[in-house]
């Protein structure tokens, strides 16, 4: 390695790197030696070698695999920065590691991708939609997704700080801010993550989003209200839960190949909560979410963020309609409303 190279934050784009490991070890701000992003915090990057050894171990040469960089950025979403391809995150794991032959070694993970959770997530969903509805025979290892679950828990305000709701307008006046909640038990309908009559405080991160939510039409009038969330809420992100999870938070080794074994079943989970649902059939197709929410509302959790499947935003469904507040509204017009095609087996799927 030479003298003096300095990672950073950037050159992973790991939650738990940036936030807890590397500034553990930092002294210093400065420009990175790997990725070139400007007034970063620096580490050498062997200060970071038992964290990627431990790493490591969860893997096994394998001469039909891949590399280890390109493991990482398969597995765990790691590399993100434009500058971090494979080549270069390959230099980066050589000072790491200090073992110049990483880059040519290849890897395959000692324990694969399980089959239990997703097979076990599609038969039960079968049964709550089309054979029982209340009491399953299909079981969920609830202790084992209560457990994956608790790698995907942020503040909802790392992500915004503020939050939008939107409503369409009767008149030309803009509802009050204390009708821009959830609405009251007796007139909460299902949605996506809630049953009917159990209200949820549905949110986005985008204006856009809010609105594109309520499925306006065009020259219509929405309600656009501003919230602000309760300090330190505790939700369960499944936007990409690949690249939520980080295995830098864990320090047993078995612990993280069976985090990375059923990361799959968890992105299923997350593309269920994101997936295009027809309003003729969303009694019976928001049943498996629904279910999901509850779940997670079970661990004592407060909410859920996914993402929009109208918008580009991000949805935040809260459980408590206490835990944000209204600040303010406003009235806009909906001057357009575009629509895209897409293949069958995208909304089918």
């Amino acid at each position: 390695m030479e003298e003096n190279k300095e990672c950073c934050p950037s050159c992973f784009d790991d939650r738990g790197l940036n936030t807890q490991v590397i500034p553990t070890f930092s002294k210093h701000v400065g420009t990175c030696s790997y990725c070139a992003s400007e007034e970063v915090d620096l580490v050498a990057p062997d200060a970071l070698r038992d964290h990627f050894e431990t790493l490591l171990s969860i893997y096994v040469e394998d001469d039909n695999g891949a590399t280890f960089a390109e493991c990482l950025k398969n597995d765990w979403h790691l590399f993100t920065h434009p500058r971090m391809d494979v080549a270069n995150a390959s230099i980066l794991l050589v000072d790491i590691l200090d073992e110049p032959e990483i880059i040519r070694r290849r890897f395959s993970p000692k324990n694969p991708s399980s089959p239990n959770g997703l097979d076990l997530w599609a038969s039960f969903k079968e049964e709550l939609m089309n054979v029982n509805r209340f009491f399953p025979k299909k079981k969920m290892d609830e202790a084992l997704l209560g457990k994956l679950l608790s790698h995907f828990v942020i503040d909802p305000c790392e992500e915004s700080e503020e939050w939008y709701r939107a409503r369409i307008q009767e008149t030309c006046s803009p509802y009050p801010p204390e009708q821009m909640g959830a609405p009251p038990k007796n007139l909460a309908s299902q949605g996506r993550a809630n049953p009917a009559g159990i209200p949820y405080l549905y949110l986005a991160s985008e204006k856009s989003t809010a609105v594109s939510e309520i499925r306006p039409h065009t020259g219509q009038l929405a309600s656009i209200a501003s919230f602000h969330l309760r300090e330190k809420l505790q939700v369960v992100d499944l936007r990409n839960p690949r690249k939520t999870a980080s295995p830098f938070l864990i320090s047993n080794p078995t612990e993280i190949a069976k985090l990375r074994s059923e990361i799959g079943f968890l992105t299923k989970l997350g593309a269920e909560l994101s997936k295009p649902v027809q309003s003729h059939n969303a009694a019976i197709d928001y049943l498996p979410t629904q279910y999901l929410c509850e779940f997670i509302k079970t661990q004592t959790y407060e909410g859920v963020l996914y993402n929009s499947s109208v918008g580009n935003g991000v949805n935040l469904a809260l459980f408590d309609t206490q835990s944000a507040q209204p600040i303010n509204v406003s009235s806009q017009a909906v001057s357009k409303v575009s629509v895209e095609l897409g293949a069958v087996e995208d909304i089918a799927s």
